[in-house]
């Protein structure tokens, strides 16, 4: 038998010599999948043997990613926000700079609702989460909110147009045990009849010329969830012909946006009808990440 660190140095010339742009934390995440252990257990415990199967596995995993294919695909599984998310091909893998979004939705939802006393029989809040794909801002709102113990407050409906991402989100919202509080519709963006007080979306933002040039672990991914056309902001763009009649008024929407399309986005808010506020907030980087839209009353 191997022990883990020879298993993990063999692992990590595999795939540094493959191109990942990650070779340490790839083998380390491969390995504690195939012993069913965290990466910190391995770092404690580099001499611990490991038995034929597991390193089966770890090999195994090894060839897969050596092809290009995500770590999150392999594992079956993704961390976002302190949560653990079933993933597959079906939806495109959680980035941590949606966490943003997700943090900012919490805030504005408990915002709306401390603010001021709401009277017996107020109707909820409406938030439409907008091409939820694997369901993880949906999901995550709903396990937060559920926490704080304002989820009686809130309807939330998660939309996407393909049925197997659909698919994805659901198993993820009865994983996480919110099942009864996220509501799911295929949709090309929204339904006609919807009406929010919260929009949240991370839309496909990737101009179509970019997207082949991505690593090639993104070409397991759906092309529908980050191709966002000639100028990466075709989707977002119809989005915001919507708003108008989606949101009522005081209502918000938060769009994820790509580091390089703030400039655009302000273009894109300046041609809405009506009054409207329009903030930039940048993810950990410093970077463009989410653009807030507030419609004025």
């Amino acid at each position: 038998m191997s022990s883990v660190a020879t298993l993990l140095q063999e692992g990590i010339a595999r795939l540094r010599a493959a191109g990942s742009e990650t070779p340490r934390l790839d083998a380390e995440l491969l390995l504690g999948h195939a012993l069913g252990v965290q990466r910190t257990g391995l770092i404690a415990h580099p001499e611990a043997e490991v038995g034929s199967g597991p390193a089966r596995t770890y090999a195994a995993g090894l060839a897969r990613r050596e092809r290009g294919e995500p770590v999150a695909y392999i594992r079956g599984i993704k961390e976002f926000y302190g949560l653990v998310f079933v993933t597959d091909g079906r939806g495109l893998i959680p980035r941590p700079e949606t966490e943003l979004l997700v943090e900012l939705a919490e805030g504005a939802i408990a915002d709306r609702l401390a603010s001021a006393p709401r009277p017996a029989g107020s109707p909820p809040l409406r938030v439409v989460d907008v091409g939820t794909g694997t369901g993880t801002v949906a999901v995550a709102l709903a396990v937060l909110l559920r926490r704080r113990r304002m989820a009686s407050h809130v309807t939330i409906l998660a939309t996407d147009c393909s049925g197997d991402a659909l698919d994805l989100a659901r198993e993820n919202a009865v994983g996480h045990g919110v099942a009864d509080l996220v509501a799911f519709a295929r949709a090309d963006l929204v339904p006609p009849e919807a009406r929010a007080d919260l929009v949240v979306a991370n839309l496909p933002y990737i101009p179509s010329a970019e997207v082949d040039r991505l690593p090639v672990a993104a070409s397991f991914e759906p092309r529908v969830a980050l191709d966002g056309g000639e100028d990466g902001l075709a989707a977002i763009r119809r989005l915001l012909a919507r708003l108008p009649d989606l949101l009522e008024p005081g209502g918000l929407a938060l769009l994820e946006i790509g580091a390089d399309q703030a400039v655009a986005m302000a273009g894109l808010a300046g041609t809405l009808p009506g009054g409207w506020r329009s903030e930039l907030f940048r993810d950990l980087a410093g970077r463009p990440r989410v653009v807030r839209l507030e419609r004025l009353p």
